[in-house]
C-alpha cells in the first residue's frame, strides 16, 4: 500500500511538475509521512525530478518544442546557482519559511492571470541586456532550487514569462531542460552523502515520469488557455496550505 501511495503521489506530482509546479509540497510530506527523515525524502525526490524532466524533455521534443541552446543558456547560471544553494545552510524556520513562499506564489498567481507576454511580442532567441537579465535571474534561481526546489516551476514561468513573452508552453518545454540539468549536481550531493532511500525513490520515479509524460501531452495539446487554468488552481492550493489555512 506505501508503495502504491508513492507511485500515484509521484504521478500527480510529475503531471503538475510539468504543466506548472509545487509537486514537491505532496511528495516530501508524503515520503516524510512514511518515516523518511526530511534530508533523505529531499534527495529521494530528486531522484523522481531527474527522471520525470528527461521524460518530459523527450516528450516535448518529439512533438517540436525544445530549443537545447536557450535551455542550456539558462542551465549554466542555474547549475551554477544550484551547487551554491546546496552547500548553504538554510536559517529560516519552516514556518517563516512556508509564508515566504506562499507569498511568492501569490505574486505569481497575479502575474499569469495579467498575461504579460499577451502585451509584448514573443521573441525567439534572448539578446543583450535581456540576455544577461535572463542569465542572473536563473543564477538565483538555480540557488533557490539547490537549497529548497518546492515551488520552483511556478518561479521558472514567471520569469520567463516576463522576459521573453513566451507561451507557456514553449516556456514549460525549457523549464524541464534546465530543472533537469541542474537539477543533476545537487543529487549528487545527496548521492555522496547518502541521503537517498533507493527503492521509494525508484516507485516515485515511475509515477512521476508517467505524470510528466501525461503533464507535456496536456501541455502541447491543451495548449495556454488549460495551462494557466492548472498553474492558477495549484498555485491557490499551494498557497492556502503553505499559509495554513487548508492541509492537504
Amino acid at each position: 500500500m506505501n508503495l502504491l501511495l508513492i507511485l500515484f503521489t509521484g504521478l500527480i506530482s510529475g503531471f503538475l511538475n510539468t504543466v506548472a509546479g509545487g509537486g514537491s509540497l505532496f511528495t516530501i510530506p508524503i515520503l516524510i509521512f512514511l518515516g523518511l527523515p526530511s534530508a533523505i525524502a529531499n534527495g529521494t525526490n530528486r531522484i523522481a525530478l531527474m527522471v520525470q524532466n528527461i521524460v518530459a524533455i523527450c516528450n516535448f521534443k518529439s512533438k517540436g518544442f525544445f530549443d537545447y541552446r536557450l535551455g542550456l543558456t539558462l542551465a549554466i547560471p542555474a547549475t551554477i546557482g544550484a551547487i551554491i544553494g546546496a552547500k548553504i545552510a538554510i536559517s529560516l524556520s519552516d514556518e517563516l519559511f512556508n509564508k515566504i513562499l506562499a507569498t511568492i506564489m501569490i505574486g505569481i498567481l497575479i502575474l499569469i492571470i495579467w498575461q504579460p507576454q499577451k502585451k509584448s511580442s514573443e521573441i525567439h532567441s534572448l539578446k543583450g541586456a535581456k540576455k544577461f537579465v535572463a542569465i542572473i535571474v536563473f543564477l538565483f534561481i538555480g540557488i533557490y532550487g539547490g537549497l529548497i526546489q518546492a515551488g520552483v516551476g511556478f518561479i521558472i514561468i514567471a520569469s520567463l514569462t516576463l522576459i521573453t513573452g513566451f507561451s507557456l508552453t514553449k516556456i514549460n518545454s525549457i523549464k524541464v531542460l534546465v530543472v533537469a540539468l541542474y537539477m543533476l549536481s545537487s543529487l549528487i550531493v545527496f548521492i555522496v552523502n547518502n541521503k537517498i532511500d533507493w527503492t521509494f525513490g525508484i516507485i516515485l520515479a515511475i509515477g512521476n515520469s508517467i505524470g510528466a509524460y501525461l503533464g507535456s501531452n496536456f501541455a502541447v495539446n491543451k495548449g495556454d488557455k488549460w495551462i494557466r487554468i492548472v498553474v492558477i488552481v495549484s498555485v491557490i492550493l499551494m498557497s492556502l496550505k503553505l499559509f495554513g489555512v487548508i492541509d492537504i
